[in-house]
Order: structure tokens, then C-alpha cells, then sequence
């Protein structure tokens, strides 16, 4: 075929609206119903596909969702151009700088979080093939590998959404949660683009699969090193030169692009190239926050969609669902995944209900998940049995993170924030102007307070100023720390008339800033704080009030008449 007829042209028109329509609609139900949108993207496909409308009417089906002909070849070449987009914007969500100044704790919670569900899936594929839906002329070992590393893998932007929505995120909780999820990201990808070498190298690229990992491991490395280097420099000139956002955007996406097309040249699928261009462009200092949201949108709203919905349309979700296998697959993954995570978070001295909810953290597999089967589905890794199996379990293990770790956090009756407020440890009118004298000023009277040495409070707080910055936006900064010899935890809160730069993620500067101290063995306190403080800034009304200048009671009083 050299060209679409009038009537492909039609079908093609006519199928991308419905589906994305249907997307969009079902995406924002999804949202309503406190899901992710890919939950209700996913539906769209499966109503349109042969799983319920190819059922209900086939004939219609057929003419609304063409599976042959120039638009069905069209729309699995656009499916293909979205998974690619969408695999950049995942990739910038990665802070690889987080992720390096997390040190052990990283380490070690990613590394059991790889290693006992790579471990065990591939040992009970290994042992039992045929319970894990292994077809008689599938390999094994290529088999083992794919289901090894589907276990492993979690989806770093559903995992930082939903510590957002939690209001967790900047808690120590939440960023050992994201650093780990980097880790995992990047090295379950390495392993999978590694095993599509093993499977397809030779027959895809014309390199022999040695050639291909050793090619797969240099671009990796390479994007991670030099490729950052190069990269940062580029966008600094585009920034400067270059009309925003046009600039900008046809950057990254041609970076996503040149990325896609050498790993797929090479015998790696395309995404993976994608997302190492996403990794590298988004560690840039010179990528502005507006540039980012522009582009997340442009790919989110258009492009994620559409490919979601058309994983619907592949199989027939229906027919090749299998219970048990699911219920097998679902609770080895869960099983696997809370128990390596939190047997390393409990290593790193958090407590129980802690590295239970870092386990269930990490158990979130979202799209990164889907994207792998779909793959695998592609390459005849997997069959349609399996690959039904691994998109309910991506979506299963996703809408069971955030209610699991609100329920461990919150098991147990919390004490309101203003338990932790004292007049002693309330300034009206900040003498400091930037956030080190701020710091001190607050470290100063929080120290007094708990008897207790202002030069470990402030020298606490500033080492977690190290891993992220204190400004969460709207005109609030959180500085924090846990301190040696503190008994429960302390909220230092000081007004400023001026403004203090905390590095907020909007540029505004600070005017109310609360310094939160916490035991170092502190047992889930130090989140649930976060959470409400998180909840407190986007009160418009409360803000006003506070800003207004009131006395410690006033204020006090304030934030207990509206719960907290």
C-alpha cells in the first residue's frame, strides 16, 4: 500500500475521535472517582474493542474500528508515536539527583524491592511454567526473564502522584518512596530492553544479541553521562535563543524521537530510547517548571489517551481472562513487592507500618507496567492470557497504593497538628530575610523549647534542605529535619512580612514557614503533619486569615476551627 484511500482516511478520522472522546470522558470519571485517568482511558478502548462492542455488534465494530486495511495500519503506527511521547514525559519525572543524594536508604529498599520479585517470579516461572501461562513453544528462560522483570518494575509517575494527593510527597516517607522508584525504573528497563535483545536482536537489527546489550548498556550509560552534559548545555541556548515554548518543545521531542529510533535500529523496542531522553532532558536545571507542564500536557492529553484506549482494542479482555491465573500473578506481584520493599525499609530503621506503606508504595505498577506487556504481547513473549493478567494487575496494584498507605500511616487515631504548635515556638514577625536566617531563627526557638542544642536542629533541618527544597508552593515552606534526644515532635512557625525564597515549585516566595522537627525514631507522625500542612496551603481562606498577622491563640484557634 502507498497511500491511504478516501475511505481509510474516513476510518482513521472517525476511529481516533471516538476514541479519544471516549478517552478524554472516561479519563475524567476516573479522576472524579479519586482513580488515574489511564483506569478510565484503558475502559474506553476495552467498550470500543472486541471486548464488549465487538460482541455486542460486530458489524459495527468492524466499520467503527477497522483491524485491517490503511487506517488500522495508520493507528498502530500512531499507537506506536504515543507509547513513544508518553515514555518522555515519564522519563523527566525521574530526579536522578534525588535519587543519588538518598544514599543507603536507596540502595538498599531498591535493590531488595529488584531483587526478591525478579528472584521468586523467575524462580516459579522457571519451576512451573504452565501454571503461569507459558505457551509449550515459548522459551522458557526469555519467558522467566519478561515475568521476572514485570514484577520488579513500579511506575514512578503514579507512585508521585499519588504521594501528592496524599500530601506526602516532600516527607521523608515520600521521597525515599520516589528515589527508590528512579532506581527501579531505570534498572527494569536496562533488564527488558537487555532480554528484547536475547529474543529479537538478530532477526530485528542485524546485530548479534552481545552486540545489542553491549550497544543497549553504552546508550544507557552514555545518556546518563555525557548525554546530560550535552543535553543541559543545548537547552540552555534554546531557552535563550528560541521563541517559548516552540523552542523548547521540538527539542525534546526530536531528542525523544532520534532517542526512539536508535534503540529501535539497534533491537531494543523504541520506548526504551524515549525514556532515556526524558531522563536526561529532565535532570536539566534549564528546563523551566512552565516548560515541563507544557509539554506533559500537550502528551497527556492528547497522546496518552489514544494509546491507552487502543490497548483496549488489541485483545479481547473478556475471553482471555483467566481467574486464576490473575489471582496467582496478582498476589505473587503484591506479595513479592511489599515484602522486598519493606524488609529494606525496615532495614533503614523505619518502623513497621512504615516500610509496610513504602511497600505498598512500590507496589504501584500504573502504565510503566501495561507499556512492558503491550511490548511483550508484540515481540510473541507473551500470549493474550498473560498480557490480560498484567494490565489487571497494573491496574489492581495502582488503585490499591493510596488507600493503603493512608490506611497504615493513619491506622491509629492522629493527634491534630496544633498538638504540636507551642507559643514558645510561634514568631509573628520574622527578622530574616533569606531562608538560612530564617532557619536559624525558627531552629533557635524550637531548641529552647525542647531544651535541646540550636545547632542540631538547624544542622538537621538543613541536611533535609539538601535532599529537596523546603518551598511547596502558594506562599508556604516546610523546612524539617528528625533530631537526636526529641521526645515528640515540634512545629516552629514564623510569619514574614517580606518574603523568603525557599526554591518554591511556582517561584513564589515564602511568607509562612513551618519548621517541623520530629524524633528520629519517629513512627508515621512527621507524613501525617506534611499532609495536613500540604492541605492547610491550599486553603485560600485560612491563608488570608494567617497572613492577616494574628497572635499565637488567634492562630491557634484558627487552624483548629477548620480540623487541624
Amino acid at each position: 500500500m502507498t497511500r491511504l484511500s478516501g475511505e481509510d482516511i474516513a476510518h482513521l478520522l472517525l476511529q481516533l475521535g471516538a476514541m479519544l472522546a471516549l478517552a478524554r470522558a472516561l479519563g475524567e470519571a476516573a479522576k472524579r472517582l479519586g482513580q488515574p485517568s489511564l483506569l478510565g482511558e484503558m475502559l474506553a478502548g476495552v467498550l470500543l474493542g472486541p471486548s464488549v462492542l465487538g460482541h455486542l455488534s460486530p458489524d459495527f465494530a468492524a466499520f467503527l474500528v477497522p483491524s485491517e486495511g490503511g487506517a488500522a495500519w495508520f493507528t498502530n503506527g500512531f499507537s506506536s508515536l504515543a507509547a513513544v511521547l508518553f515514555m518522555l514525559v515519564a522519563g523527566m519525572d525521574v530526579d536522578l539527583s534525588s535519587a543519588c543524594r538518598q544514599g543507603r536508604s536507596v540502595v538498599i529498599v531498591s535493590a531488595l524491592g529488584i531483587a526478591v520479585p525478579f528472584g521468586l517470579g523467575f524462580i516459579c516461572v522457571w519451576a512451573l511454567p504452565s501454571w503461569f501461562g507459558k505457551a509449550p513453544d515459548a522459551d522458557t528462560l526469555i519467558y522467566a526473564l519478561f515475568f521476572a522483570t514485570a514484577l520488579s518494575i513500579s511506575a514512578l509517575p503514579v507512585i508521585a502522584k499519588t504521594l501528592i494527593d496524599l500530601g506526602m510527597y516532600r516527607s521523608d516517607f515520600g521521597m525515599l518512596i520516589v528515589a527508590a522508584a528512579v532506581v527501579d525504573d531505570l534498572v527494569g528497563w536496562i533488564v527488558f530492553a537487555m532480554v528484547l535483545g536475547m529474543m529479537g536482536a538478530q532477526h530485528v537489527s542485524g546485530f548479534s544479541v552481545p552486540v545489542t546489550i553491549a550497544l543497549t548498556l553504552a546508550f544507557a550509560g552514555g545518556m546518563l553521562t555525557a548525554g546530560r552534559w550535552l543535553i543541559h548545555r543545548v537547552l540552555r541556548w534554546t531557552q535563550a535563543h528560541t521563541t517559548w515554548p516552540a523552542g523548547v518543545l521540538s527539542l525534546s521531542v526530536s531528542l525523544a524521537l532520534f532517542g526512539a529510533a536508535f534503540t529501535e535500529w539497534i533491537g531494543i523496542h523504541a520506548v526504551f530510547g524515549s525514556f532515556m531522553a526524558g531522563v536526561a532532558l529532565g535532570d536539566s536545571t534549564h528546563l523551566r517548571k512552565r516548560s515541563r507542564e507544557t509539554l506533559d500536557q500537550f502528551i497527556s492529553f492528547i497522546f496518552a489517551p489514544l494509546f491507552f484506549a487502543s490497548i483496549g482494542l488489541r485483545v479481547d479482555f473478556a475471553e482471555n481472562f483467566d481467574p486464576a491465573l490473575t489471582a496467582m500473578v496478582v498476589a505473587l506481584g503484591c506479595f513479592t513487592k511489599v515484602i522486598g520493599c519493606g524488609a529494606g525499609a525496615r532495614l533503614c530503621g523505619m518502623s513497621l507500618r512504615e516500610s509496610a506503606a513504602v511497600g505498598f508504595g512500590m507496589n504501584a505498577r500504573g502504565a510503566m507496567q501495561i507499556i512492558l506487556g503491550l511490548l511483550a504481547l508484540q515481540y510473541g513473549v507473551i500470549g493474550d492470557r498473560m498480557f490480560v493478567t498484567i494490565v489487571i494487575m497494573a491496574l489492581v496494584t495502582t488503585v490499591m497504593a493510596g488507600p493503603a498507605i493512608q490506611l497504615l500511616l493513619q491506622r491509629r487515631k492522629r493527634r491534630p497538628m496544633t498538638d504540636y504548635l507551642s507559643a514558645d515556638t510561634f514568631i509573628e514577625a520574622l527578622g530574616g530575610h533569606t531562608r538560612h536566617e530564617v532557619v536559624r531563627e525558627l531552629a533557635e526557638a524550637v531548641a529552647r523549647s525542647a531544651k535541646l542544642d540550636p545547632a542540631s536542629v538547624e544542622g538537621a533541618a538543613w541536611e533535609r534542605e539538601k535532599l529537596m527544597p523546603a518551598g511547596i508552593g502558594m506562599g508556604v515552606a516546610v523546612p524539617q529535619g528528625r533530631v537526636a534526644g526529641l521526645d515528640a515532635p515540634l512545629i516552629g512557625v514564623g510569619l514574614s512580612r517580606s518574603g523568603v525564597d525557599f526554591d518554591a515549585p511556582d517561584g513564589q516566595p515564602a511568607d509562612l514557614i513551618f519548621l517541623v522537627v520530629t524524633p528520629e525514631d519517629d513512627d508515621g507522625t512527621q507524613p501525617a503533619i506534611l499532609a495536613d500542612i500540604s492541605k492547610l496551603a491550599g486553603d485560600p481562606e485560612i491563608r488570608e486569615s494567617i497572613h492577616s498577622g494574628p497572635g499565637f491563640g488567634e492562630f491557634r484557634g484558627l487552624l483548629r476551627s477548620h480540623g487541624y
